[in-house]
């Protein structure tokens, strides 16, 4: 009796809490806007409508947006339930694995070189994609065998990459791309009902299926060899229902764009009231997913009261990254494989010396450095270069030279330096050898200050640096607190890194769309650019925390070596461990600060850097500083050269090349390790 009380109560809780917190949001998002409308007026337009002007803006423009949330959310959720069944991965959605980053990409592609294929709102493109995404996520994960981190982790990377690619073609395809920037942070907006007549009767159906399927979908949590006993075709249902899955996700990405973190954060809250069965599992689901996502609308609303939409998706990764993070954490006890990996993640091809590596290292380096202020709009011009230098050039061409193009260089140079060092001073510390700034939030917070500081506190430019490091340590600070609790493992301290990016990167675009940033401006400083760089970011950035921090890194380098055999062995040999680990990380988030605060947020070089260093040199971290530097800074320099010439007179930012080596690197990495 007591039992059925209990259950009855986790019912009304569960379905009446949830469509009684629904009917106050609606509510409330009817009456957000440039005119507020009394809740009588609302009643009237949607049960009694006239031919006003305020029953036609409640009936044609906020009731739609307010149901197309409620629709979307609802097969966010659904959709996250069955990825967590099928991949047996509780920190599985839409957005963790990809699928959302596949099916934009694929809208995208559609849009520029096929837009007549985008019958039906782009869905089936979309589905295209999305299927396709899973697949290369799925497979690369390790399929079957995946564990729940390393799944994520190659959703989470499979996303940057398609992310770089994506903002790759809306900087070079502006025009055809207008419109898709709003779209693809994800938007309520609808102009009339045609978004929710579409979606509708898919998101109907396609959930209908999945609720018949709701015992067979019960077995599977049993595992597979008992529900093949059972009498189930685990294969087959596997497949109907991820395609299903797919398809809700598609749907709403057609209508609303991708939105993230909708089909993590629902589910787990009908869990954690105790459903575990499918059927209530997916009603709970839909009908709080929906409230997620039509919550994080009501608060986009209220943070910007203006014109100027928000996109909602970023909003819901402000409320979904927090909920990753604190999953990843509750869920630490659990077996994730060996993940006790240090930072020797490879063996060397063979042992060079210093002496060997550093003259070829700084010959190449020359060799690029002299290709990229010798080449421009008119190709490969050497001799000018040449004339130049020796003071024989006219004074436009010197201009060219000494004031564009080496100052640029040289910032690539250093910033790729610093970048490598910082990444190289991660991984040691943190025993991790997929730590890099950019993967466990260091840069992001670094982008997030430096953007406060130009936009919101619109101060001189010389504090910019300064808002870099308050944003980077403010990071660092939670990240390492959140190392702490995870004991410092690798793989769930990368995936926590991963939760802090989301997080400062829906800061970050919030911020770029109050400041009212144009599209390809934005996308350009958000993905990390060597562009218009000159010498004032050379002696204000870059410069100083060269010649004050390395040499204080040179002289730890041992200290370094020992942390790397692990805290019980640092601290039999005489280091104070935690001391150690907070010093180096604190130099370490400075330096990714400066580099942030001169080039923007690029990623993946404080992970490549060092470890083809340490595939040349050893494990030495006295060896690997200076080797990490030349190595970075040959990447950058590298990057800024094809930035500009692959596709001159237009210009790739050097960031997004950057992302997509960087983004196999790390799954070819993260798969070896």
């Amino acid at each position: 009796m007591q039992g059925l009380l209990k259950n009855s109560l986790l019912a009304i809780l569960t379905f009446g809490g949830g469509i009684a917190l629904f009917i106050v949001l609606l509510l409330i998002h009817l009456n957000q806007g440039n005119v507020d409308i009394a809740p009588s007026l609302v009643w009237e337009a949607i049960f009694s409508p006239q031919d006003t002007l305020n029953h036609h803006t409640v009936r044609v423009l906020r009731l739609p947006r307010a149901v197309i949330g409620f629709l979307s959310g609802g097969a966010l959720a659904v959709a996250g339930v069955i990825l967590q069944t099928v991949t047996k991965n509780p920190l599985s959605s839409a957005s963790t694995l990809g699928i959302h980053s596949g099916t934009y990409f694929a809208v995208v592609i559609s849009t520029i070189f096929s837009p007549v294929n985008l019958f039906g709102s782009g869905v089936v493109v979309a589905f295209i994609g999305g299927i396709i995404t899973f697949v290369i996520v799925y497979t690369l994960s390790g399929g079957s065998k995946a564990t729940p981190v390393k799944m994520v982790l190659a959703g989470m990377i499979v996303t940057f990459l398609f992310s770089s690619l994506t903002s790759l073609l809306q900087i070079f395809f502006e025009n055809e791309t207008a419109g898709l920037f709003l779209w693809g942070g994800g938007t309520l907006v609808q102009n009339d009902w045609s978004g929710v007549k579409f979606a509708f009767p898919i998101i109907f159906v396609g959930l209908l299926i999945l609720l018949l399927l709701s015992t067979k979908l019960d077995s599977l949590r049993l595992g597979d060899e008992v529900a093949t006993s059972l009498g189930q075709n685990v294969g087959t249902i596997k497949v109907i229902t991820i395609v299903l899955a797919v398809l809700l996700t598609s749907v709403t990405v057609s209508v609303v764009g991708p939105i993230g973190f909708v089909g993590l954060v629902a589910p787990h809250i009908i869990k954690l009231i105790g459903y575990r069965k499918h059927f209530p599992l997916m009603i709970g689901s839909f009908i709080w997913g929906g409230n997620v996502l039509l919550f994080a609308d009501v608060l986009s609303r209220i943070i910007d009261p203006s014109f100027k939409e928000l996109p909602v998706g970023s909003i819901t990764a402000l409320i979904g990254a927090p909920w990753l993070v604190w999953l990843v954490l509750r869920m630490n006890q659990m077996s994730y494989g060996n993940d006790n990996t240090s930072v020797m993640a490879g063996t060397k091809f063979k042992s060079f010396s210093l002496k060997t590596v550093a003259p070829i290292s700084i010959t190449i380096i020359l060799v690029t450095l002299f290709i990229s202020i010798s080449t421009g709009n008119y190709g490969f011009e050497p001799l000018l270069t040449i004339q130049a230098i020796t003071g024989n050039a006219d004074s436009l061409m010197s201009g060219f030279i000494f004031d564009s193009r080496m100052p640029r260089a040289l910032v690539a140079l250093l910033s790729g330096a610093l970048l490598a060092v910082s990444g190289l001073i991660f991984q040691g510390v943190l025993r991790n050898p997929l730590a890099d700034p950019s993967v466990i939030g260091i840069t992001s917070g670094a982008s997030v200050g430096a953007l406060l500081t130009m936009y919101m506190f619109q101060v001189s430019a010389v504090w910019i640096p300064l808002g870099a490091m308050v944003g980077a340590l403010v990071f660092f600070m939670i990240v390492m607190v959140l190392a702490i609790k995870a004991q410092f493992r690798p793989t769930i301290l990368a995936l926590l890194g991963i939760g802090m990016s989301a997080f400062g990167s829906a800061i970050t675009q919030i911020l770029v769309v109050k400041a009212d940033l144009g599209v390809a401006s934005a996308l350009t400083w958000l993905s990390g650019t060597t562009y218009a760089k000159g010498w004032e970011e050379l002696t204000q950035f870059l410069l100083w925390p060269l010649l004050l921090l390395l040499p204080i890194l040179a002289m730890k380098m041992r200290t370094l070596d020992t942390l790397s055999l692990g805290g019980e062995v640092a601290t039999g040999l005489g280091v104070k461990v935690t001391s150690a680990r907070f010093q180096f990380a604190l130099i370490a988030t400075l330096l990714a600060a400066f580099a942030v605060a001169a080039v923007g947020a690029i990623g993946f070089i404080g992970l490549i850097a060092p470890h083809v260093s340490r595939l040349i040199v050893g494990p030495e971290n006295k060896k690997l500083l200076p080797t990490s530097m030349l190595v970075g800074g040959i990447l950058l320099v590298v990057a800024d050269l094809f930035s500009r010439t692959m596709l001159a007179p237009k210009e790739i930012p050097s960031g997004i090349l950057v992302a997509i080596i960087g983004a196999p690197y790390f799954l070819w990495l993260m798969k070896r390790s």
